[in-house]
């Protein structure tokens, strides 16, 4: 049974679901939720009928995306209707229920052959999140994905691994203040290393979205940068978020606003040349790259600096919680699994910082005796 809620001027709806309720925004009347809500509730019930024994993998896995992926943006939606076209290119006519853990570790094996470890990894994620799932709803009994064996090509770190370090990050924030005049993309870099900001957040930011007084940025939109088509839904529920920001990047941008053209949309990382109408991803990660390059420091993308954003707001032990929030995670899970290398070296610390503290406790008896 769904319940309906108005959040602002537009409507959200939720419906109880296993593993986790299902969240809808952004109808403009409460009609229009309760038509999407029901549609979604058909599709639930389309596979949890006792009369079906014999469910198609790519049918059901398009089924479980519709229903519990309909509220990402379109760029990872994306990544899941690849993940949807190597399925039925390899399992064609196969059953979900039919399929052993020996034949599926045979498709990684052969996928791995011609992929990145990353991209198998990927794959995989996507698969494993739809076959536990189909356990939960009862239509299979083995998770023929447990303990599947990634395989690839040699590949260099994980994304979420290239980030700066905290000095890294302190000489390139000095310098993009530097540079600011050059061009209004290194705004856009200092907004992503101290913001966290996904790309498509950032260029989907407009003058309204920024309260000078708070000293806050309200993040409910991002810009469809590769089509150019206008705004479009954040990544997830909890990407809807309002984060404080500090006095001297708020700073910055009052003053830049002063100096912004106008436009229909109201955008801050406009681009008038561009059919785009912001600044690409191939921009932004030019000037980045060279900037890291004069500074004689190894260059990553400029979604690692949301990774680097994370990870020095957990070196100094930040709470993973807050992080998360901050970042517009689905969910605290989301972030350990993205972190896990930085979160591995703080246990480290935290466990020689155990050791010492009782060793001192005992030392500071000792002396009392």
């Amino acid at each position: 049974m769904a319940s309906y809620q108005k959040r602002g001027k537009t409507w959200q709806y939720c419906i109880s679901a296993k593993p986790k309720p299902i969240r809808k925004g952004g109808f403009k009347t409460k009609k229009e939720a309760q038509v999407a809500a029901a549609e979604i509730e058909d599709r639930l019930r389309q596979f949890k009928s006792p009369t079906l024994t014999k469910i198609l993998f790519d049918e059901y896995f398009k089924s479980w995306m519709d229903v519990y992926k309909n509220d990402i943006e379109d760029i990872t939606l994306n990544s899941y209707h690849t993940t949807l076209q190597t399925i039925k290119e390899n399992f064609d006519g196969r059953y979900i229920n039919d399929i052993s853990k020996r034949e599926y570790q045979k498709f990684l094996n052969d996928f791995g052959s011609s992929h990145a470890k990353q991209t198998v990894r990927k794959l995989n994620t996507h698969i494993r999140a739809c076959v536990q799932e189909a356990i939960e709803e009862g239509i299979i009994q083995i998770d023929f994905t447990r303990k599947a064996k990634l395989i690839g090509k040699v590949e260099s770190k994980r994304p979420e691994e290239k980030h700066l370090s905290y000095s890294e990050s302190q000489f390139l924030l000095k310098e993009l203040y530097l540079r600011k005049d050059r061009s209004i993309g290194y705004y856009l870099l200092i907004l992503a290393l101290t913001s966290g900001m996904r790309f498509a957040e950032l260029v989907g930011l407009t003058i309204e979205d920024f309260d000078f007084k708070l000293n806050e940025i309200t993040i409910n939109k991002t810009w469809d940068y590769k089509t150019g088509k206008g705004f479009t839904t954040t990544k997830n529920d909890p990407s809807n978020r309002v984060i404080k920001m500090d006095t001297k990047t708020m700073a910055l941008f009052r003053d830049l606003f002063n100096d912004i053209p106008k436009n229909h949309h109201g955008l801050i990382f406009i681009s008038p040349m561009n059919p785009k109408k912001v600044l690409t991803n191939e921009f932004a990660n030019k000037i980045l790259r060279k900037t890291l390059n004069d500074l004689k420091i190894e260059p990553i993308t400029i979604h690692g600096l949301r990774h680097t954003h994370a990870s020095i707001l957990l070196y100094k032990k930040i709470s993973i919680y807050y992080v998360s929030e901050r970042l517009g995670h689905a969910s605290i899970d989301t972030t350990l699994k993205y972190y896990a290398h930085v979160i591995k070296e703080l246990r480290e610390e935290d466990t020689q910082n155990t050791l010492v503290l009782f060793q001192e406790m005992l030392s500071l008896k000792d002396a009392s005796e």
